[in-house]
């Protein structure tokens, strides 16, 4: 039944929709097999998204829509430049701060790489940087956000592989840095290169406290949201909550850049891309089901062969296959697909699933700004305006650096076993 697995790829390449492709091909197969099974088809959809740790996803897509038009991106750009604006490629810089901020509180690629880009590039266009660099800084930078908490994207991974998801969410946050970290050593050594250097002075001590009490507010959030979970004083799904009490008192009382009229858009929003995710996972619940019944993890278990008893060489051969799926699937959709089938290989080796979950969430991430997908590309090089082949020179290097850190996560477990080790524990 593997070959299955490989007509769900033929109609994914043949512009079927994944959700719809996912049902199919479940379906297809019990009819092949045992058609009786057919009676527990909806049964097993509705149990895949009767779960409250899905809650969360509505409320932080709710919480990243009320942040991106309530001014806090706004205020953490200002910061960012405060810091690092004046250092060379200081306003590339500032683009890959404000993302790995904004990231933790939207949790979402393409809404930094919206709302950054919206203010950044013709920020640094009028600067002098080249628009090629300006475009492909901002969407590589906005890859952070799915890592560092909170992440929708670890949030469905934790529901299907049955993991904590407050264990994920810390886990993500030294990767997600590393990532930012990376983009910006790459940044000052263009910046250098071709002097890309801004007017600004460098801040003193007092230029940064003033910067920080703008954008204080919007900095407490996620230590809100990691310090609660943390704790326990509350759950993964209980912080999209406190997420949203926190941006509708930011973004209308504090910032005042929200209005009442403001929030039926935001809802609408938030509803639609609600529903296409909760329409994915029931079809992907279904799949799942259909891979465990028909015991279709062991038979690529077998297929591995020795490849599946080596850690090093079994990760390293998901990485490739992650990083290929990744060019032609979107984030949610492959972790739908890739988690029910690389998961129980990855146990079976004895690799942590926490580890493979960030493993998975990174390559993946470096998929939405890979072509030809790449949908942070497209959503940047349309405010760019230019195409996305022109953005090449600059991207690979970048995607380079993404890679090296993919490496170093994949390799070195502790760096991102430790945090939770120590929290955890």
């Amino acid at each position: 039944m593997i070959w299955l697995v490989v007509f769900l790829f033929i109609l994914i390449l043949m512009g079927i929709p994944i959700a719809f492709g996912l049902g199919f091909v479940s379906i297809f197969g019990i009819i092949l097999t045992e058609p009786d099974l057919l009676v527990n088809v909806p049964r097993r959809i509705f149990s895949g998204i009767n779960n409250f740790t899905l809650v969360a996803v509505p409320l932080f897509i709710l919480a990243g829509e009320i942040m991106t038009k309530g001014g806090i991106s706004k205020r953490l750009i200002d910061f960012s430049k405060t810091i690092v604006g004046p250092l060379p490629g200081g306003l590339a810089m500032v683009v890959i701060l404000a993302s790995m901020f904004f990231s933790a509180l939207t949790g979402t690629a393409i809404a930094a790489a919206a709302a950054i880009g919206g203010m950044m590039i013709p920020a640094m266009n009028k600067e002098g940087y080249d628009t090629r660099f300006s475009a492909s800084i901002v969407a590589t930078s906005s890859t952070i956000g799915p890592i560092i908490p909170p992440s929708i994207v670890l949030i469905l991974y934790g529901v299907i592989a049955s993991v904590s998801i407050g264990d994920l969410f810390i886990a993500g946050v030294i990767p997600g840095v590393l990532m930012g970290l990376g983009l910006m050593i790459y940044s000052f050594l263009v910046g250098k290169k071709n002097n890309y250097r801004s007017s600004e002075q460098i801040a003193t001590f007092k230029d940064i406290i003033v910067g920080l009490k703008d954008a204080i507010l919007a900095l407490i959030m996620p230590i809100i949201i990691i310090g609660g979970i943390v704790s326990g004083i509350f759950t993964a799904t209980e912080s999209g909550v406190i997420a949203v009490v926190y941006a509708i008192i930011i973004g209308m009382f504090v910032y005042k850049e929200i209005k009442i009229k403001d929030l039926w858009p935001i809802l609408l929003n938030t509803a639609k891309t609600t529903a296409t995710i909760i329409f994915l996972i029931g079809n992907a619940s279904l799949f799942i089901w259909f891979l465990s019944y028909n015991q279709i993890p062991n038979q690529i278990i077998d297929m591995m062969g020795s490849v599946a008893d080596n850690p090093i060489l079994l990760l390293l051969v998901i990485n490739g296959i992650l990083l290929i799926a990744g060019t032609f699937i979107d984030t949610i959709s492959a972790v739908s697909i890739f988690t029910p089938l690389f998961l129980p290989v990855v146990l079976a080796a004895g690799i942590d699933p926490i580890h493979f979950g960030i493993i998975l969430a990174v390559n993946l991430t470096i998929g939405m700004v890979t072509p030809p997908l790449g949908v942070c590309l497209f959503v940047t090089s349309s405010i760019a305006e230019i195409s996305v082949p022109k953005m090449f020179k600059y991207l690979i290097p970048q995607i380079v650096v993404l890679l090296v850190v993919l490496l170093v996560i994949t390799y070195i477990p502790d760096i991102v076993m430790f945090p939770v080790e120590l929290f955890v524990e």
